[in-house]
């Protein structure tokens, strides 16, 4: 049931089977969409090929207007796809690999842009690549730049404060007014515990039986921040950063961000200067992470111990700003606030846990939470779990 590409003269084809995918089994759908996943890495190899000699014949400029023109796209896509194809013409094993099908395309790209910022292993990202889902990938690509820096990471810091960028603008299809931006990783994350601080501050105070999705309170929660500001008062947060000790040397090392971002050594000591600096020994008797049926909401002790602990939705690896702690066993059950009971998911995993199934597995090897679909009751037949219609508004565990 594979997707098959094939290319004649100057036509590509794509075989596509005829199956119904209702029909389909499980086990035959994820082979389906790996199907799909090769073929459209293959077609993304062959897209580089035509852009790269557009390019060699006719300029840079020509080719971008033959992509914005032929692929349909905006004059800033057309540009990163010119961008992207000179770049992989360097990066042979990449290249091989996405045009055989081994990588994704979001892959190969995101070496591609990795080897813009600095000097990277191509082949030890280019095996990587084959087998790691995109978030787990984006962080063996930062974690590669880093050990390949030789100022442990300060220019990639540095080039990505200088390529900041913000915008804003009403929608033309809606008449939406667009705020966006891209900041470095500390400043970035800074702002991500602002506007979750706030957000939760919100849910806090809104009727639980009329309450807003997540995104809405986001949005109203970064509007009040910027147009409701305290009086003299910066938002309240509090940016994790962890470090280990070097014994031997008797200093701090490998810095690192709550989601394992790493950060220079310099930018530590320049954080230090503006900020408490509190040491975190979890396990201490002075951090109550073990509150049992004492207290329902988790506190900001043990967000900071699942932050280390989780570094993210156990789900998805979501940003752990905008994770909440869930109770493995529900509070409504009994379960204890405890830190060994607690793990964190976004709004959307929470919601594929009370009203999908999902469930919260320990993975025996290395400790960490997992989660996981509910099993197909009906495997042979290929029918889906029944889902509820409605969904949960009010999740607290």
């Amino acid at each position: 049931m594979a997707i098959e590409v094939v290319t004649r003269d100057f036509e590509v084809a794509l075989q596509i089977p005829e199956t119904d995918p209702a029909g389909m089994s499980e086990t035959q759908r994820r082979d389906a969409l790996s199907s799909v996943r090769r073929a459209e890495a293959r077609l993304a190899g062959w897209r580089v090929r035509l852009i790269n000699a557009e390019r060699d014949q006719l300029g840079k400029g020509a080719a971008e207007m033959a992509a914005r023109d032929e692929l349909q796209v905006s004059k800033r896509e057309a540009k990163r796809e010119v961008e992207t194809a000179a770049s992989l013409t360097g990066l042979a094993e990449t290249w091989k690999a996405l045009e055989s099908g081994e990588i994704p395309q979001k892959h190969a790209w995101l070496i591609a842009k990795a080897s813009w910022e600095g000097p990277i292993d191509e082949a030890v990202l280019a095996e990587a690549a084959k087998h790691e889902p995109y978030d787990q990938f984006a962080r063996t690509v930062r974690k590669e730049q880093r050990e390949h820096s030789e100022d442990d990471g300060q220019s990639i810091l540095d080039k990505q404060c200088k390529n900041r960028t913000g915008r804003f603008f009403e929608s033309r299809e809606d008449g939406m007014f667009v705020l966006s931006g891209e900041f470095d990783p500390i400043t970035g994350n800074r702002l991500a515990l602002a506007i979750s601080d706030k957000e939760r501050e919100l849910w806090r105070e809104e009727d639980p039986k009329n309450r807003r999705t997540p995104q809405q309170r986001v949005a109203d929660a970064l509007a009040e921040l910027i147009l409701e500001p305290k009086s003299g008062q910066r938002p309240r947060t509090a940016l994790l950063v962890i470090a280990d000790y070097d014994m031997v040397h008797r200093e701090l090392v490998n810095a690192r961000l709550c989601d394992g971002t790493p950060i220079p050594m310099g930018e530590l000591r320049r954080l230090a200067c503006d900020a408490d600096i509190l040491p975190g020994v979890f396990r201490a008797k002075t951090q109550k992470l073990w509150l049992g049926r004492k207290r329902r909401i988790a506190t900001e002790a043990q967000r900071a111990a699942l932050a280390l602990r989780d570094k993210g939705c156990i789900g998805c690896d979501a940003n752990p700003a905008w994770c909440q702690a869930h109770h493995i066993q529900p509070w409504s059950w009994g379960g204890p606030t405890n830190l060994d009971n607690l793990v964190l998911v976004c709004a959307r995993c929470h919601h594929n846990i009370h009203d999908d199934g999902w469930q919260v597995i320990k993975c025996p090897d290395s400790g960490r939470y997992e989660l996981h679909q509910p099993p197909d009751p009906f495997p042979d037949a290929g029918v889906d779990a029944h889902r509820p219609p409605q969904r949960n508004p009010v999740l607290l565990n």
